[in-house]
């Protein structure tokens, strides 16, 4: 028996995944766990030792033999991969490319989907991602599926690597994005998807107050 609901959160990039995530669980006092930045990590760590991506038994390995850790802080969890805090080294557009690729290894993902299901064994939990719903808490207590317009998340990554310092073309950025979303909902192990039984909510025009709202609401029922 888990000692509080799991409240699983997917969608595609730039849909407000991780900032809606982290304020439901602060309002509730939940763990926040970012499963993209498990993938990211390992994507990372694979180019870092200089990796072929395509190989999945090499990245599979990576995955398997990697420490990822998320450490409380005031705001976003640090990262840290072996140690090492990568916090704002897998958010660039070199990594967010090969996480793409290096997520649709199902050996990959079997090795970090059972490291999640520990994770969240016990409830308490604000887990976004990908394929939270569906595949790693099916059974989840809240489901929600985050989505806005492809305008409106290539904008929204687009302020964000700029505030960051990041050089990006938008154009660029939007066709990376949609490529991204290809990759995600066609690959054969667990594709982006929406479960049946998720609240679909469209992000576009509402503040991260409202949608944090919502979803809090939607947990409350649960109790």
């Amino acid at each position: 028996m888990r000692t509080a609901p799991i409240v699983a959160i997917d969608g595609p990039v730039g849909a407000g995944k991780s900032t809606v995530a982290m304020g439901v669980a602060r309002v509730l006092g939940f763990r926040y766990i970012d499963t993209g930045a498990m993938y990211r990590s390992v994507a990372w760590l694979a180019l870092r030792q200089g990796v072929n991506l395509p190989d999945e038994r090499t990245v599979a390995s990576v995955a398997a033999s990697a420490s990822i850790e998320f450490k409380p802080a005031n705001g976003r969890p640090r990262v840290l991969v072996n140690g090492t805090d990568v916090t704002e080294a897998i958010r660039t557009p070199e990594v967010s490319a090969a996480a793409s690729v290096v997520s649709a290894h199902p050996a990959v993902r079997q090795a970090l989907v059972a490291l999640q299901r520990t994770m969240g064994a016990d409830g308490g939990v604000v887990m976004e991602g990908r394929d939270i719903s569906t595949v790693v808490f099916p059974d989840a207590e809240v489901k929600v599926y985050l989505d806005a317009s492809p305008e409106e998340r290539a904008r929204r990554r687009f302020q964000e690597l700029v505030s960051k310092g990041v050089a990006v073309d938008y154009e660029s950025l939007k066709r990376a994005e949609e490529e991204r979303d290809r990759r995600d909902s066609t690959r054969a192990h667990s594709p982006l998807r929406r479960a049946p039984d998720a609240v679909v909510i469209d992000t576009t025009g509402l503040t991260v107050e409202q949608i944090v709202d919502r979803i809090v609401k939607l947990v409350e029922k649960r109790k």
